[in-house]
């Protein structure tokens, strides 16, 4: 799955950037025009838009999981559901795992891709719980629980930004977070470099992430970061920050902020759960390819 997703990635990261067209693909914009050219009379988008802009969650099978396709849809309208859902209640062992998938999407390789890789991480999250279940069970039993699931973070005209969550809910419970972020309009997987001129970005980022862990510590007590300045005395900071990841998970808000998101324990105490840091603009602003996704 992941060299599929890199092998669109590449494809995006390859196509020529004309400034004047603020870096969208071009073949993304010629099928947008084509998309146009049939698209229906406002009235009919209006109410349609007043029916089905929503995230819907149903709970299904993997085995009808085809009904999905035959809901009835007006107009191109990108939505996300819960695809199956996988439930485990018994005595000490918990499992709650939710798989979403993306739809109406035009770009079917795009939606298959990821929503391949959604079904495969439900699957190998359930699988993985039963196996610890029963070895738990053969070795006198105890507590096992997971909960993952997702979150819509942003759903606006152009971008639709998924979290996805995976929380181990016994003992000193871990927290992962993912995020796919998509331009609706050109039907694209925006990734973190594809917004930037070149790595400079990962200096510009950490070092302003860096200065709001100082500043959230020194006005905050109970916020603490392994960062020097971070709340904690510098002798005790052994695994400190220093910087993100070319590919750091992230988000874009609805204002069309640059949202950095780090998993529990990644850059804190577990106590801090997930964290993360809104980058401001006028920070990132020479940095940027363009402002259409981030102003």
């Amino acid at each position: 799955m992941d060299e599929k997703l890199e092998e669109i990635e590449k494809q995006y990261n390859e196509v020529p950037i004309p400034k004047e067209l603020d870096f969208v693909v071009e073949n993304a914009l010629e099928q947008g025009k084509k998309k146009r050219k049939n698209r229906a009379p406002l009235w009919l988008l209006g109410s349609a838009a007043a029916a089905m802009l929503f995230t819907a969650s149903l709970n299904v099978s993997p085995a009808m999981a085809q009904t999905l396709s035959e809901i009835p849809v007006v107009g191109s309208i990108v939505k996300v559901l819960t695809w199956t859902e996988y439930e485990v209640k018994e005595d000490t062992y918990d499992a709650d795992i939710k798989v979403p998938s993306i739809e109406n999407l035009e770009n079917k390789d795009l939606a298959n891709t990821l929503n391949e890789k959604y079904r495969s991480e439900g699957k190998a999250l359930y699988d993985d719980f039963i196996s610890e279940v029963d070895y738990v069970k053969e070795n006198g039993g105890g507590h096992v629980g997971i909960d993952s699931g997702y979150e819509i973070k942003t759903d606006t005209d152009q971008i639709l930004s998924i979290g996805r969550y995976t929380a181990n809910t016994v003992g000193s419970s871990s927290t992962v977070m993912q995020y796919d972020t998509i331009d609706k309009q050109n039907e694209i997987l925006i990734t973190l470099p594809m917004l930037f001129k070149d790595d400079s970005y990962i200096k510009t980022i950490s070092e302003n992430i860096i200065e709001q862990m100082r500043e959230q510590a020194a006005s905050d007590p109970d916020k603490t970061y392994w960062v020097k300045g971070g709340g904690h005395p510098d002798e005790e900071v052994i695994d400190e920050f220093t910087t993100i990841k070319a590919n750091q998970q992230f988000y874009i808000s609805d204002k069309g902020k640059l949202v950095i998101s780090f998993d529990k324990y990644e850059v804190a105490q577990g106590y801090m759960g997930i964290v993360e840091f809104e980058i401001p603009t006028d920070v990132l602003k020479n940095d940027l390819v363009s402002s259409k996704y981030i102003h």
